[in-house]
């Protein structure tokens, strides 16, 4: 007996989206990277001036800050 469906194969799998996830994370991370090392290269008083503490990077690295 013969069946027909209208799914593509693989149907459910897209390689593209994938990649972009895959090329997403990685991009967040990176920009995470660079945020934290910046920020740690400042000195106590420049961080002051913005408002914030040593304490307070990695809060801001991972956008859990509300100014």
């Amino acid at each position: 007996m013969a069946s027909i469906t209208n799914r593509p194969l693989g149907a459910g799998f897209n390689a593209t989206r994938v990649l972009s996830g895959m090329v997403a994370k990685i991009a967040a991370w990176n920009d995470a990277r660079v945020t934290r090392k910046a920020l740690s290269a400042l000195t106590n008083r420049e961080l002051d001036d913005l408002g914030l503490t040593r304490g307070d990077i990695d809060d801001v690295v991972a956008g859990r800050t509300v100014r």
